[in-house]
């Protein structure tokens, strides 16, 4: 074969010797083949625009927009649609970056007021204009001082920033129309590949989410390949923003912020420590009963251990730390050293292996203010934390019980799941050895158990890989919740041993695992995926008694009162309102069942249970509703939470 020529292979098998520096598309129709529904490309296994041309022997893939690295090509060359939009509407706009993120896009812009919903409508309509030109997107390199000495000129010293950073010596440039950008790619052909778009919010970002650095106004927006596929995400989103646990977090007055007390962090009001005291004395019986300890460690540790650690090293900027006597401490923003230090409070036999320490933990970690949201990033949060220790010959069945806890729980609440192995980060500790029998252990768990996982490469803990488990919501959203850590590395900096069956001193493993996360943020998962109408056994109020007339207010409190004698979180309106505006409240309030007493439940010495769906029970007396509460919690968690919780 000339040296001028090169072998392509296609996906359909074919092979074709063709011009070497041919690009994608032009292979595509040379050898009668179409590039229709093609974004972009994958060549040899690198994602690449169609434009590009081919320099050696390769093997090409199509990347279709009904594809995850589809969407991302589409959704990615819409923002810079968007930001070509915002240059022509606003000049002076200074840009920054510009990513395509999970559902959408969003570009960040240096403006001189913040941004309007209407100048919203004014840029989808502008983007509108730009998509029905179906410009193309021209990939330009140049060498990176003289990209530097361009965007200076521009005077978009976001963009400055960014190149001077930069190690390469040539960088690429994306060009539609007059706009230029910074940009790595690949891009669609031309802007009419863009079939449906909407810009979807506003919110203020710190350049790079430093609260250091100038405030920027973030345009969030998607796109799809068509006009069905967004119609669908639109009401996606509604449906989300119905069940947003900040909102509900409100109505059903479950928890605050407040700037006065700092970002992030909680305040939970009496209905949301309900809540949360249920989640916690559930998780205190759950360990309990599969052989956890309790425990309670300090929130302070002196520096020199995080040192030892290794979190010093690999963690101090998600850190706080303080000074008591010229002493420095951290604030600890996990809880393994504590239980590391009751391990060797004492001399342990192999007999006393396993060895699982449990707690309720509260830590601190230095969120950026730019990533905080609700409870789901908060910088104060408690972990259902816990560490195992324990021969290596008993990890194997250890990751398996933790596999086993995690699916049951989850099936409590009503969640499906998916599992992730993420693997070694550049950022580390340990040796090969140590990391290749951990990612082992974990491997050859979910494989005995059957279970389907993916691989994230380089996304483990600076200590050891991961098992991380994505919950799946009623609205088919993917939340990251339990994950188990298998770590060689930590007992040997902190020297733990037991003494062997041989009198031996030998090395224990050690495994970090939550099963709901922090609370905080499993807390506004559950408000989201039960769109705050909890079931009953998680319910902060039960039941709500309410009376027609003051003429029935003796036998009310009678009734509330033997319902929270019977364990019965109840609580009572005795308000002189209208009937039908203390359902309504009681139906904001997604209260599951509302004992509505008039002259007739007086007289029958009943009442008549109304439910949150609008249906009526037949009349019982007030030890049958507890009995039926009661049932119904103790169906739902498989006979682990009755009454009396509280």
């Amino acid at each position: 074969m000339s040296s001028d020529n090169i072998e392509v292979t296609f996906e359909d098998g074919g092979k074709e010797v063709l011009p070497k520096g041919i690009s994608v598309v032009e292979a595509l129709r040379t050898t009668g083949r179409s590039a229709n529904g093609w974004v972009a490309s994958r060549v040899n296994g690198k994602l690449t625009d169609l434009s590009r041309t081919i320099e050696e022997d390769a093997r090409i893939e199509a990347i279709t927009a009904d594809t995850e690295a589809g969407l991302d090509v589409l959704r990615h060359s819409a923002s810079h649609i968007m930001a070509q939009a915002v240059k022509e509407l606003f000049p002076d706009a200074k840009i920054a970056i510009g990513p395509a993120i999970e559902n959408g896009f969003y570009y960040d812009f240096d403006v001189e007021r913040p941004f309007t919903h209407e100048d919203l409508e004014r840029i989808e309509q502008k983007m509108a204009e730009i998509i029905a030109a179906r410009l193309q997107f021209k990939r330009r390199e140049m060498p990176r001082d003289e990209a530097v000495r361009l965007f200076r000129e521009q005077g978009e010293q976001y963009k400055v920033e960014l190149l001077e950073e930069l190690e390469d010596a040539s960088v690429s440039l994306y060009q539609q129309g007059d706009f230029l950008d910074l940009c790595r790619g690949p891009h669609i052909p031309h802007t009419g590949y863009v079939k449906a778009h909407k810009l979807i919010s506003l919110a203020g970002a710190y350049w790079r989410g430093d609260e250091r650095n100038p405030m920027l106004q973030r345009i969030y927006g998607t796109a799809f390949p068509d006009r069905a596929a967004l119609k669908r995400y639109l009401h996606f989103l509604e449906e989300a923003q119905k069940r947003d646990h900040r909102r509900l977090g409100r109505e059903l007055d479950l928890f605050s912020f407040s700037d006065e007390v700092g970002a992030g962090m909680v305040i939970y009001h009496p209905k949301g420590a309900v809540l949360r005291h249920i989640l916690e004395t559930f998780e205190k019986r759950e360990h309990l009963r599969r052989g956890y300890q309790l425990v309670i460690g300090p929130t302070l540790l002196k520096t020199e251990l995080w040192k030892r650690s290794g979190h010093f090293d690999h963690y101090r900027e998600n850190m706080y730390f303080t000074e008591i006597e010229d002493q420095s401490y951290g604030i600890k923003p996990m809880n393994c050293l504590a239980h590391m230090l009751i391990y060797k409070s004492k001399i342990r036999s192999y007999r006393d292996l396993p060895l699982r320490l449990f707690e309720l933990g509260t830590v601190h970690r230095h969120e950026k203010s730019g990533v905080l949201h609700g409870l789901l990033r908060v910088r104060q949060f408690t972990q259902d934390d816990a560490h195992i220790l324990c021969m290596p010959q008993q990890l194997h069945a250890e990751i398996q019980s933790i596999i086993d806890f995690v699916i049951e729980v989850m099936g409590i609440f009503g969640f499906s799941y998916e599992m992730e192995i993420s693997t070694r980060p550049a950022k580390s500790i340990g040796t090969d050895e140590d990391w290749e029998r951990a990612t082992g252990a974990l491997v050859s768990a979910l494989q005995d158990k059957g279970i389907a996982y993916s691989v994230c490469e380089g996304e483990g803990a600076f200590y050891g890989p991961k098992i991380d488990v994505k919950l799946k919501d009623a609205l088919d959203r993917r939340w990251q919740c339990a994950t188990i850590q298998c770590d060689f590395t930590l007992p040997e900096r902190f020297d733990l041993t037991y003494i062997g069956a041989d009198g031996e001193r030998h090395r224990p493993v050690m495994v970090h695992r939550v099963i709901l996360g922090a609370i905080e943020r499993f807390l506004g998962v559950l408000i989201e995926h039960y769109a705050g109408a909890f079931p009953s056994w998680l319910a902060p109020v039960q039941a709500v008694v309410m009376t027609v007339t003051d003429g029935q207010l003796e036998f009310a409190r009678k009734v509330h009162q033997q319902l929270k004698d019977l364990g019965v979180r109840a609580e009572l309106d005795d308000r002189s309102e209208k009937l039908g505006y203390k359902i309504r409240e009681a139906q904001v309030q997604k209260v599951p069942y509302m004992l509505v007493i008039g002259d007739r439940e007086v007289a029958a010495g009943g009442v008549r249970p109304r439910l949150r769906d609008g249906s009526q029970l037949d009349m019982m007396s007030a030890e049958q509703v507890a009995a039926l509460i009661e049932k119904e919690c103790l169906d739902a968690t498989k006979g682990r939470i009755g009454l009396g919780i509280i």
